[in-house]
C-alpha cells in the first residue's frame, strides 16, 4: 500500500531522514537511494509517496519513494536557499575585487593574497576529506577545525566547498557559526588597513 508523507529531519550529508505519514502513524526511515528515480535531493517539507517495509530490527523503512505532485511545501525552502547562495557568492566576489585591488595598488602586500589562496585551497581539501569520511564512516574532522580554517582566511574555499560538495550546507547551526568566522576574518582584514595593521604586516607578516 502506498502512503503519502512529509520529509522530516533530513540529513543531506548522510543521505537519510524520516517521513511522517500524512494520515498519522510512526515515522518511517527514508534513505536517498530509495527514491525512484533520483531526480533531485529531498529537503525537509517535501511531500513524498512511498511503500513501507519492516526490517528485521522492527524498524519501518520507506521503499519505492517518489516525490508527490504537490511540491509547494519545499518551494519556499528552495527559494530561500537560492537567495543565500546568491548573497554568499556576491560576498566572495566583492571581497576578491577589494583584495585584488588592494594588492594591485600596493595598499596590501601580495603575501596577503597568497595567504587567502593557500588557506582557501587547504580548507576546500579538508572539506573534501571530511565529506569522504562521512560517506565511508571514517574519522571525521571536528567542526571547530573547519571554523578555525575559515577564520584564518579559508572562508572563501569553505563556502565553495559547501556549495560544490554539498557538505555542511544544510546544517543551520554550522552555517551560523561559519558566517561568524567570516565576519571575524573580514574585521581582521580591514584592520590591516589601519596604522597598527600596517605595522603588523611589516614587522610580522613580511618579516617572517
Amino acid at each position: 500500500m502506498k502512503l503519502q508523507g512529509k520529509v522530516l529531519n533530513w540529513n543531506d550529508e548522510k543521505g537519510f531522514g524520516f517521513a511522517e505519514p500524512l494520515g498519522g502513524g510512526d515515522h518511517v526511515f527514508v534513505h536517498v537511494k530509495a527514491f525512484k528515480p533520483r531526480s533531485r535531493r529531498p529537503v525537509n517539507g517535501d511531500i513524498i509517496v512511498f511503500e513501507v517495509t519492516r526490517e528485521n530490527d522492527n524498524r519501518y523503512k520507506a521503499t519505492n519513494v517518489k516525490f508527490a505532485g504537490n511540491v509547494n511545501a519545499s518551494a519556499d525552502y528552495r527559494k530561500k536557499e537560492a537567495s543565500r547562495v546568491t548573497v554568499g557568492a556576491a560576498c566572495i566576489f566583492l571581497f576578491c575585487i577589494v583584495l585584488l585591488g588592494s594588492v594591485f595598488t600596493e595598499k596590501l602586500p601580495a603575501i596577503v593574497l597568497g595567504i587567502y589562496i593557500v588557506m582557501s585551497f587547504v580548507t576546500f581539501i579538508v572539506y573534501l576529506i571530511d565529506k569522504s569520511a562521512a560517506k565511508n564512516g571514517r574519522w571525521r574532522t571536528q567542526e571547530s577545525t573547519l571554523h578555525v580554517l575559515s577564520m584564518i582566511g579559508g572562508w572563501p574555499g569553505a563556502y565553495i566547498a559547501q556549495q560544490k560538495l554539498r557538505h555542511k550546507s544544510s546544517k543551520e547551526e554550522f552555517k551560523g557559526v561559519y558566517w561568524v568566522t567570516v565576519f571575524l576574518n573580514l574585521g581582521g582584514f580591514f584592520w590591516l588597513y589601519t596604522e597598527n595593521g600596517t605595522r603588523f604586516i611589516n614587522s610580522v607578516v613580511i618579516a617572517y
